[in-house]
């Protein structure tokens, strides 16, 4: 795909550094993922998705469209082979995955540096927790995950001993959810809850499907220190369900284009915030 890509840049005389065409497949990729979500998938959506502008992507979806890896139609852009409709709210695991990545990965580092050789600790589902895992295979911890793709790293890369509640695998989000009160969760006992949100405001910690707010509920509870872990994006959108108000966060774990006005709210509430250097993990990658 990459090559079929730069191809058409040298075609169209715009392959004129490696970072453009670098950026420029990634854009698609995240275009192709989002596809995947829904039946169309439209300009106006995938404007706001990758920050880029409206002819932008519809020279992406052109091409794309010429290079058989999507269908263009009118207004948007759908896939070869439509999704099965999925009962959870939320962008698909493979979408956000490909999202603020950098950031993702230096809040990550700084989550696995309060984690130690012998901690039982939660982590939960989500792209911005998943980053966790790279760094966790020296460690020797008892784990408890819902998280499919995190459990399946760890079991494969790692000496962890891992817990998995019981449930139903939901396939576009990658998690394990169950709305019964016996599924493990409650015998799990942690010093630390390691969990991403979908947005943050005034009002606490935000998720916009409530089986997934129900599964969260339950896991916060078992944990002395609730750690969240949202980049600097997630204080700029909202959801429509609480989690928790913000005094129930222990932690915040951010990146540097956090605004000051969100820290300020946040350290009001009594919340610790840790800053991760961006700069420094995409030097590092």
């Amino acid at each position: 795909m990459v090559d079929s890509f730069y191809r058409q840049r040298i075609i169209t005389g715009e392959a004129d550094s490696s970072r453009v065409t670098m950026h420029e497949l990634e854009r698609q990729n995240i275009i192709l993922s989002a596809v995947q979500e829904k039946p169309v998938a439209t300009v106006s959506e995938l404007v706001a998705l990758t920050d880029s502008s409206e002819a932008t992507i519809r020279r992406d979806i052109a091409a794309l469209h010429l290079s058989k890896q999507l269908r263009r139609v009118r207004g948007g852009a759908e896939a070869l082979h439509p999704p099965v409709d999925s009962p959870l709210a939320g962008r698909p695991f493979s979408v956000n995955q490909t999202m603020h990545v950098v950031e993702k990965l230096a809040i990550a580092r700084e989550a696995v540096a309060l984690c130690n050789d012998g901690d039982a600790v939660i982590i939960n589902g989500g792209t911005s927790t998943y980053q966790m895992v790279h760094l966790l295979t020296n460690k020797r911890m008892q784990i408890f995950t819902n998280s499919f793709p995190i459990a399946e790293h760890l079991l494969q890369h790692s000496k962890n001993q891992l817990t998995l509640p019981g449930g139903t695998l939901y396939r576009e989000q990658n998690i394990i959810l169950s709305p019964f009160e016996n599924d493990v969760t409650k015998n799990f006992c942690a010093t630390h809850m390691f969990m991403g949100a979908h947005s943050i405001g005034r009002l606490g910690l935000m998720e916009s499907d409530p089986l997934v707010i129900q599964s969260e509920l339950k896991l916060i509870g078992q944990a002395d220190k609730l750690v969240v872990l949202a980049d600097s994006s997630k204080f700029e959108r909202r959801s429509p369900l609480l989690i928790c108000a913000l005094d129930r966060i222990d932690v915040l774990i951010t990146d540097d284009r956090i605004d000051e006005r969100y820290v300020n709210m946040l350290e009001e509430a009594d919340v610790q915030v840790i800053i991760a250097n961006s700069k420094s993990a995409a030097q590092t990658g």
